[in-house]
């Protein structure tokens, strides 16, 4: 008589086992840091109203971020090479903390805003470190998956940021923002003790403007750059418009929760498909959709309306950044850039990105109206979708 003996499942091997703890570290690191990014959406028609700010106001407290990631990005990348990734978390994740707690207990503009800098700065320390750590650890045919689960963390930060916002216009800021604190300086216990190996290298910022001579390395920039655009214009018209059609706070932020769902929910699959289909092949479909839908935001009359294309919106923008920034790691990896750098290029970016969207849009609303802003963007993913067209493929270099 035959016997049939169960087997136990293959184990998993030492490397992978590290693979999987560093992605969920990093993944809690990013989720707290794209969480007090988004917190600003349903906190802004309150502060828009308590310290009168027009729109070009509100876009800058809202760019004010970015642009502490942009000016964060190269030194938090260079630190990164020198110093290590694990320490480059940490120092990320130590402003962030203090730049929150300041947030949530000042009520100046320009205090507000200096905090939402440091915050920026902070952030881009945390993401330099941490996908230079990931990409050190992972093959290269499985990067793009791995980005994307930690993209999918972020963008869960992203869907609680308008729930921890929603939750302060009820409890006021310093509770919320003082709780919420506690969690960065958690995460740094967390992060010192984990294994890092890490080589210092000697490259700085000429090796960063030798390979922006490459066109794959800024046509990885432009992608990462264009979806920033979009969704930093978006953050700063929806709130508002939202507002003006009668939304409460409560409403902004669950239109922004489930715009973030959505966008967390495609982040590693998209991944995934740009390890298998090229990186081009989602970021081709995520260009025609995002430019049929910046077209109709302005086209609704009510709330719920609205509310759909602003989360149609986000949708379409979630097939941009795995591939983009997975696209933007393999040309590092072909002109021999360290991953440090490769991460601050990402950074700069995509805060470049935020800040053009966010401020830019706002201050052409103002004076245009909020058609202007979005058919504009509509237009640079149409003319980039038309470019990507002629592509032959996903080789880098």
């Amino acid at each position: 008589m035959r016997r049939f003996v169960a087997t136990e499942p293959e184990s998993r091997s030492p490397r992978d086992v590290v693979e999987r703890r560093l992605v969920l570290v990093i993944s809690a690191v990013v989720f707290v840091d794209t969480m007090f990014y988004a917190v600003i959406a349903p906190l802004l028609p309150g502060l828009a109203h308590e310290l009168r700010l027009s729109k070009l106001s509100a876009g800058l407290m809202t760019a004010s971020y970015p642009i502490g990631t942009l000016l964060g990005s190269l030194p938090g990348g260079v630190l990164a090479v020198r110093a290590g990734p694990r320490f480059t978390v940490c120092t990320g994740l130590a402003l962030l903390g203090c730049s929150t707690i300041a947030f949530g207990f000042l009520h100046d503009a320009a205090a507000l805003d200096l905090a939402r800098f440091v915050e920026g700065a902070g952030g881009a320390c945390s993401w330099a470190g941490g996908l230079a750590w990931i990409v050190a650890e992972t093959p290269a045919d499985r990067r793009g998956a791995m980005i994307g689960r930690a993209l999918g963390a972020a963008i869960g930060g992203a869907l609680f940021g308008p729930v921890l916002g929603t939750v302060a216009t009820a409890t006021g800021r310093p509770v919320s923002f003082s709780a919420a604190a506690v969690a960065a300086g958690l995460l740094i216990a967390q992060t010192r003790g984990f294994p890092s190996h890490h080589a210092s290298s000697e490259q700085g910022l000429g090796s960063v403007v030798a390979v922006l001579r490459t066109p794959r390395v800024v046509a990885g920039m432009w992608l990462v750059a264009l979806p920033a655009i979009a969704s930093g214009m978006v953050n700063v018209l929806g709130p508002l418009r939202l507002h003006r059609f009668g939304a409460a706070a409560g409403a902004i932020g669950a239109t922004f929760l489930v715009a973030a769902a959505i966008e967390a929910a495609i982040a590693p699959a998209v991944g995934r498909l740009s390890d298998r289909r090229g990186r081009l092949t989602p970021l081709r479909y995520g260009l025609a959709a995002a430019t049929a839908a910046l077209c109709c935001f302005t086209l609704p009359g009510d709330v719920a309306l609205l509310a759909s294309v602003i989360v149609i919106i986000a949708a379409a923008l979630g097939a941009f950044w795995a591939p983009a920034m997975a696209m933007l790691s393999d040309a590092a990896d072909v002109h021999r850039l360290d991953q440090g750098l490769a991460a601050a290029l990402m950074n700069l970016a995509w805060a470049g990105g935020q800040i053009v969207g966010s401020g830019g849009g706002g201050a052409i609303a103002k004076s245009a109206g909020d058609a202007l802003p979005t058919t504009i963007a509509a237009g640079l993913c149409a003319a980039t979708l038309a470019a990507l067209a002629w592509d032959p493929g996903d080789r880098v270099g």
